[in-house]
């Protein structure tokens, strides 16, 4: 009987430990997002310019980041906590807002959003965002690696290379 109670401490003890890694690690990546603040310029693939745009919101339980680029439309992303997951709403210029959840890499520089669901997803648009990778090698540079699904299941990428204007 008391090996079954120290069995039963030792796997609790896990479980909390745990729980508590994944808040810290979703704690860990938000705070990143929010060092973000400020504006940042660079150029897509094609080498057309590129601004965004982060901002802490609501008391700084969230964080806005508006995409604003030369030939397409304006797009608004908002992460946040929710318990122990880091949650994004992408605001797509196709009329959909796919949900990602985010985890932070093991060495703290890259936070990856991966799809979760979305709303007003339908079979008439081209398709939806699938993923967000964030790579954050210091406080002046960041690049932004934009997967989007398109409806007859082929992949499209994007990439932002941005430098910190202010």
């Amino acid at each position: 009987m008391k090996s079954i109670r120290i069995a039963l401490l030792f796997l609790f003890a896990i479980f909390f430990a745990t729980t508590a890694l994944a808040q810290s690690n979703s704690q860990t990546a938000f705070d990143k997002l929010k060092s973000l603040q400020g504006t940042w310029s660079g150029k897509t693939m094609e080498g057309k310019n590129v601004q965004v745009t982060f901002r802490a919101i609501s008391g700084g339980s969230a964080v806005e980041s508006e995409i604003q680029g030369e030939s397409e439309a304006n797009m608004i992303s908002v992460f946040h906590l929710d318990g122990d997951r880091l949650l994004m709403t992408h605001y797509c210029g196709v009329g959909n807002q796919p949900r990602m959840v985010g985890s932070l890499s093991s060495d703290g520089k890259t936070i990856t959003f991966n799809f979760l669901d979305a709303t007003n997803l339908l079979p008439t648009q081209p398709g939806h965002m699938e993923r967000l990778t964030l790579i954050l090698p210091d406080s002046s540079h960041q690049t932004e690696q934009w997967d989007f699904l398109a409806q007859d299941g082929k992949q499209h990428h994007e990439m932002f290379d941005l430098q910190r204007v202010k």
